[in-house]
């Protein structure tokens, strides 16, 4: 016998089937085209006539005379993210330089020019947001009730379980005394999941005419998930020359599991409230600096200057003035002066959003000399605090001016406190959880160092380097077999002992996987001859490590040496580095230094050989890995001062198609500070362009690495056609990129690769701009545990947390599946899950897992939206698209609205490959609708327009809040 869910759709299908002819037939005569011309059509075999009658009649419990009104829905997990396309920067910049961190992807699919008619429907939908309280109000003797009750014009409800059936009830009742015509109904939005039927066919050509006192019925059958609509009444009074007048009711489901409720929002969202800061009348108290943790014998030969930034440079950045020049060799120093300073001034605004107000602190049990601060935060770098910083604390009861505050120096940093160092006067007056306003500050010491590098890259002539025009060298073979195995590492390394690009910069391009660490380190192991005196760097730490970890294989460690910065932690240095270079935190004097083969350290702390007054020259190779991540004048540091213009050879690794540095100022990021080095030369030299007969680089100048050792070919394709003109190759070890070929829960076996499409919501809490999504969180936390559960059964290996990675481009979103991790009692019986990272597209750039999650986040909370109108923020940056796919070496899911996200067209050729590939599952795409129909129905409806609105899109910093940097 057929359920009673299969007979209601069987029913609901032949109503639809019936067309016109359902108002002028009786039940025999129904039940006759039924049995005739509707059961077992096509070979699908359908309930019984008296079963679908009997279905229709148990949903629709309250008899109806004059109308019914059936709606069917079915509502899955909801992304819904929609923002206005405005003019706004996504954070990667825009304008000249908008190419920073990413070529701005093509519009031309996702914008579609506004015509009249497309502009009218935009302008409707406006009114429909700003003139909410309106629309929803009973008007013209019309009242609507619903059950559940709806609260200011919108019925909110939640389904326990996912597919449990929801019924709501809407009562039309005609209160006024003058008849009323029904003329019109319809569902804005933008997915095919309501069947609306009425027994009357309610038109405007045909009306239902309501008298007074009269009432009408109507139903909402709901499934599960979550998704919003917005239901439009049309009403016209029996009156010679009356208008139509329109009510409107929004609906908004949610099927959440107990963890959703645990995850959603703890309060309200509330827009952060910019703190505006008064002059006053300070007393500046010096606190007590940690004593340095770094054998000092390097002694300071090379004056580093303060740089400050000209105080009308704040009123200028206001204007935002334009600049059309290019960067050249005569402007160099003076332009990136100016866009360093821009960048510093809002680093100082950024950093006050950590501030803390009224905030207690205690004495340091093991040194009563220290204060300690806790500080939320500071373990992810948000904000960055090192050994050495210093925060200012005034009393907060303290109002007289002028006030006194107290300037207090980092001795440790902890999981989430600092201890502070403070001068005896706070001490000797100081009480355990006395209160406080803290302030933090920038450390200028980087910016200090870029500054003076861009200095001396015109003191020392680095033009030919900055700006090459030619003039390379014949090559000569490099020796050692290793590596002749892959062609262009081979080809690479022998270019680079040759010199053949001197003066130029040599650029090895790597995209994702294919070993460009390793091409770095077997070029240097050549070169590092008697004469050849090498310095390696990288922008990070952890970079740095990676270098010196792979030079110590080949390499004496005698001849090879870690330079660190006093501000690093000792607990974050590998063991085995510590154990194999007994010098790691000494900074031996010049003449030492200058002994060994090769210096391994980062370009911030490269800076201290120059101001330990290493000879100009001194370096005959400067080689840079991640390049791309660095600005210029970061690169530079480890240039300018250290490397000779001719006789050097400076070499670049890294990827212009992969994430550039993280800039906080919009203005800096749009006229070039976003930009590395080795990006620009790239985009901007002929000498690093591909050649138009040829098609290929010149060797001379630039390697492009094309062996990808680190994805399965379906994780591969996409990124593959789109950034790297299909030119890489799989070579990944096939049992390991095959790792999860057959595992059970992939849509189509063979291929590892998962888009599940989700409507979920996307919502803010607090005082914080970011997003988050608990419907992607609860589909990824399902798809964790079914992970765990299959590790080492039926062919799929172990596996450990720390081989899984989650991203989520939304800070808020990250904290929330940091959450779900520690709540869900299944994914506690992994013993290091604690190891499993979960981060933004920028902390998993340069790392690899073997499984990797990605959480779009955003949706929109109404899919009613012209196609302009859906935006995907910084999502829609290509570059991070890129990083975001190519993590991943067996198995890759992703979760995200594809409604949304097929509105940017690199998205769109994702989602469209795994459709193809059989690789998409959850919400069905067949159901979103299209543009077209959507203006449509929006023009019809009898709303009156004014003025066209205007849109603002947040920053993408208060989304990110990414973290600060911290390495010198």
């Amino acid at each position: 016998m057929p359920s009673l869910m299969n007979s209601l759709q069987s029913g609901l299908d032949f109503i639809e089937f019936l067309g016109e002819r359902i108002s002028s037939t009786s039940r025999e005569e129904l039940r006759g085209i039924y049995n005739s011309e509707f059961k077992g059509r096509e070979g699908i075999k359908d309930p019984n006539f008296s079963n679908i009658i009997y279905a229709l009649l148990k949903f629709n419990k309250r008899k109806v005379s004059l109308f019914l009104f059936l709606l069917q829905v079915r509502v899955y997990y909801c992304d819904q993210w929609r923002r206005p396309r405005g003019p706004q920067p996504d954070g990667s910049g825009s304008a000249p330089q908008r190419a920073a961190q990413g070529p701005a992807p093509s519009t031309a699919s996702s914008t579609p020019v506004l015509t009249p008619k497309r502009k009218l429907a935009k302008e409707i939908m406006h009114r429909l947001k700003v003139n909410r309280e309106e629309l929803t109000a009973d008007k013209g003797g019309i009242e609507i009730t619903s059950e559940p009750e709806a609260t200011r014009g919108k019925v909110q409800f939640s389904v326990g379980r996912l597919k449990e059936l929801f019924v709501i009830n809407f009562h039309i009742l005609n209160k006024g005394p003058n008849c009323i015509h029904f003329t019109y109904y319809t569902a804005l939005h933008r997915i095919r999941c309501f069947t609306l039927i009425d027994e009357r066919r309610v038109t405007r050509a045909c009306p239902l005419f309501l008298c007074p006192g009269e009432r009408t019925d109507v139903y909402r059958l709901n499934h599960y998930g979550h998704f919003p609509a917005t239901m439009y009444f049309e009403f016209c009074p029996d009156l010679p020359g009356s208008k139509p007048f329109c009510i409107v009711r929004e609906m908004e489901a949610a099927a959440r599991t107990q963890l959703g409720v645990e995850l959603g929002p703890v309060a309200p969202y509330r827009p952060y409230q910019v703190v505006t800061y008064k002059p006053v009348s300070n007393v500046i108290v010096e606190g007590v600096p940690p004593e340095s943790s770094v054998v000092q014998h390097l002694k300071m030969t090379v004056k580093l200057g303060d740089y400050k930034y000209p105080p009308y440079l704040k009123e200028l950045a206001k204007q935002r003035l334009e600049d059309s020049n290019y960067l050249s060799p005569t402007n160099y120093a003076h332009r990136f002066h100016l866009l360093l300073h821009l960048e510093e001034i809002q680093m100082e605004v950024d950093i006050r959003k950590y501030d803390l107000h009224d905030q207690t602190m205690t004495q340091d049990q093991g040194n009563k000399k220290l204060l300690v601060l806790r500080v939320p935060g500071v373990a992810e770098n948000r904000p960055s605090v090192l050994r050495g910083d210093c925060l200012r604390v005034s009393r907060s009861e303290d109002k007289v001016q002028p006030i006194t505050v107290y300037t207090g120096y980092v001795h440790k940093v902890e999981l989430d406190s600092v201890k502070l160092g403070f001068a005896k006067r706070l001490l000797q007056s100081f009480i355990n959880n006395m209160h406080f306003d803290v302030e933090f500050t920038v450390n200028r010491f980087p910016l200090k160092l870029q500054h003076r590098a861009v200095d001396l890259a015109a003191k020392h002539q680095l033009g030919t380097v900055l700006f090459p025009s030619g003039a390379a060298t014949s090559p000569s073979a490099g020796r050692g077999p290793r590596l002749e195995s892959n062609p262009e590492q081979h080809a690479a390394i022998q270019r680079i002992v040759a010199g053949s690009s001197k003066p130029a910069p040599y650029i090895v391009f790597g995209p994702p996987g294919t070993g460009k660490t390793i091409t770095l380190v077997e070029a240097m192991n050549q070169v590092a001859e008697p004469s050849a005196n090498i310095l390696a760097c990288a922008p990070s730490n952890s970079a740095c490590d990676l270098l010196c970890e792979r030079l110590m294989v080949h390499m004496d460690p005698l001849r090879l040496f870690r330079l660190y910065a006093s501000s690093r932690d000792p607990r974050t240095v590998p063991k085995h580095l510590l154990v194999s270079i007994s010098d790691g935190f000494v900074f031996p004097d010049k003449e030492i230094l200058m002994k060994y083969k090769v210096i391994v350290t980062t370009m911030v702390t490269a800076g201290r050989l120059v101001s330990g007054g290493i000879p100009h020259g001194h370096f005959s190779h400067v080689f840079v890995d991640e390049g791309g991540q660095a600005m210029e004048p970061e690169c530079i540091i480890a240039v300018a001062g250290l490397l000779h213009p001719e006789r050097g050879q400076l070499v670049l690794a890294g990827d212009p198609q992969q994430l550039g540095p993280i800039l906080r100022s919009p203005l800096a990021l749009e006229y070039g500070l976003g930009l590395s080095l080795l990006e620009r030369l790239m985009r901007t030299n002929p000498l690093y362009h591909k050649s138009s007969d040829s098609g290929h680089f010149d060797s001379r100048f630039v390697s492009k690495l094309l062996r990808n050792y680190r994805s399965h070919p379906a994780i591969l394709k996409i990124p593959n056609e789109l950034f790297y003109e299909n030119e890489l190759q799989v070579f990944a070890d096939q049992w390991e990129r095959e790792a999860y070929c057959n595992w059970e829960f992939l849509p189509k076996k063979g291929f590892p690769v998962i888009f599940h499409g989700v409507m979920g919501k996307d919502e803010r809490e607090a005082n914080s701009p970011s997003f988050f999504n608990v419907s992607e969180i609860e589909v990824l936390v399902d798809y964790l545990t079914k992970l765990m559960q299959t590790q080492g059964k039926k062919g799929i290996p172990k596996l450990a947390a720390k081989d899984i990675g989650i991203i989520a481009p939304y800070r808020k979103q990250a904290e929330k599946i940091q959450k779900a991790l520690k709540s869900v009692s299944a994914l506690n019986r992994w013993n290091d899950v604690k190891e499993l990272k979960v981060g933004s597209v920028e902390e998993f750039q340069g790392q690899e897992r073997k499984i990797i999650m990605i959480s779009a986040v955003r949706s929109s909370s109404s899919y009613v939206k012209m196609d302009q109108d859906f935006n995907i923020g910084f999502l829609s940056n290509e570059k991070r698209f890129n990083v975001a796919i190519t993590r991943a070496k067996s198995l890759l899911i992703v979760v995200g609205n594809p409604v949304i996200l097929n509105k940017d067209p690199t998205w769109e050729k994702f989602i469209s490959y795994c459709v193809k590939e059989k690789g998409y599952t959850g919400f069905d795409l067949s159901d979103a609708e299209g543009e077209d129909d959507i203006v449509s129905r929006l023009v019809s409806l009898k709303i009156n327009v004014d003025s066209e609105c205007q849109y603002e899109e947040s920053a993408l910093q208060q989304y990110v809040c990414p973290e600060w940097k911290n390495e010198q």
